[in-house]
């Protein structure tokens, strides 16, 4: 369902030459020896998660779904991305669910903000804070302000029922608020990081709020972890050795392609977990996305003719969820008739390969293409799971740690010491 194509990538990707590097790599991970072994708990989470808090997590969603317009998540980087891709790959650009999916608590743009507030007056949401250590300046302030918001249109002891909070196990600020309002409270694992969350509580209850199949979407996660965690040469371990060859062969960027608009938040994620699990040590690829054909008026020109830094990899949906004919057009001004009866996903594919001849056999950019069959709960947590495993073995392939981001750390003391926050 899931499938690798590197025919376009322009060079001979050596594959035996990685074969004893994969089996090593691969058991690091299994056995958990490698840099970063403590975050290591995503790898078998689709298999080993909490079963009594995950039909809570139903329930939960089930409440909201019930009393709710809308749910806020509160939650920057890891804590939110996971989710919103896969609401929006799920669900579209225009849901027909009844709750609104709001994300807030990453930015500090104040239009954005008080958009959220204006939005929310008088309607009936719930929030899901998350957190690891309750203390994330972003995710804080947004949590404070719609916090005040609910308590203020329903009172504070009814706010608290419509508070979830996703925090650490045992310790940290949030689970002390929770604990002291009686909010219900869910995990993020001690050994799982936020960029590899989104099969944990910090993805699973957003999404069953959006009316999203968190079974199916864990199902299909562990299919993937049986299928990936293999000694020998899979179709994550592909997708990781042909990457990391166009990166040691003068590659800086990795241009990640969809061909789907719902599909761009997809893309957020992506750059997520793969800029921030390489780029250190003055290692990595510079993780981009784009969107075509929508990008190719904006971007297709540089791709096509400009600095031969990048190549590309597309992500091919093989079967759309919806389709839509061409219709006759009488006057036929736009000289379109050619098209008639023929659908969208037709004229996309077309523009797909055309786009792939033309970048390769012109433009000398590399592509790599990975397929998968449709993009349902399904097969997206299949797939998510396949980038996370290609992910740990593209870094440690790097001989960096996938699982921490210690750059992160240098903005916010800067900023923490601009803003006056007492130590700084």
């Amino acid at each position: 369902m899931i499938k690798v194509d590197v025919s376009h990538a322009i060079q001979k990707i050596d594959f035996e030459g990685y074969a004893k590097k994969i089996e090593e790599i691969n058991r690091a991970i299994d056995e958990k020896t490698g840099a970063g072994s403590d975050f290591l708990g995503w790898a078998n989470y689709p298999e080993t998660y909490d079963k009594e808090e995950f039909a809570r997590i139903q329930k939960a969603g089930d409440f909201i779904q019930k009393n709710c317009e809308a749910l806020v998540v509160c939650g920057i980087g890891g804590s939110y991305l996971g989710a919103r891709a896969a609401i929006e790959a799920l669900n579209g650009l225009l849901p027909t669910n009844k709750v609104k999916i709001l994300f807030f608590g990453n930015t500090f743009d104040p239009d954005y903000g008080g958009q959220i507030l204006d939005y929310l007056k008088g309607k009936k949401f719930a929030i899901n804070v998350i957190s690891k250590s309750g203390t994330t300046t972003e995710t804080s302030v947004g949590f404070r302000l719609v916090k005040e918001l609910l308590e203020e249109q329903v009172g504070k002891e009814e706010a608290s029922r419509y508070i979830f909070a996703t925090t650490d196990k045992a310790k940290g600020a949030l689970i002390e608020l929770a604990k002291k309002y009686g909010y219900e409270r869910f995990v993020l694992p001690d050994d799982v990081g936020g960029r590899y969350s989104v099969f944990t509580a910090v993805g699973l209850l957003p999404m069953a709020a959006a009316g999203i199949d968190i079974q199916a979407f864990l199902d299909g996660a562990k299919e993937g972890m049986k299928e990936y965690d293999t000694p020998t040469l899979n179709e994550a371990y592909k997708y990781a050795v042909a990457r990391h060859a166009l990166y040691v062969s003068g590659k800086s960027v990795e241009m990640f392609v969809t061909y789907k608009l719902q599909l761009v938040q997809l893309g957020e994620w992506w750059k997520q977990l793969y800029g921030e699990s390489e780029g250190k040590d003055g290692k990595g690829l510079l993780p981009d996305s784009a969107t075509f054909t929508t990008d190719l008026h904006s971007l297709g020109q540089f791709v096509q003719e400009g600095s031969k830094v990048l190549f590309e990899t597309i992500l091919n949906v093989e079967e759309p969820a919806r389709d839509v004919a061409i219709p006759h057009d009488e006057d036929n001004l736009d000289g379109l008739n050619y098209l008639e009866g023929k659908t969208m996903d037709y004229v996309n594919k077309k523009a797909y390969e055309g786009t792939l001849d033309a970048h390769v056999s012109s433009g000398k950019v590399p592509n790599l293409v990975i397929s998968v069959t449709k993009m349902d709960a399904f097969h997206l947590g299949k797939l998510l799971y396949f980038f996370m495993r290609a992910c740990a073995m593209s870094a440690y392939l790097n001989g960096v740690n996938p699982f921490n981001q210690p750059g992160v750390e240098i903005y916010k003391k800067n900023m923490f010491h601009l803003l006056g926050k007492p130590g700084f």
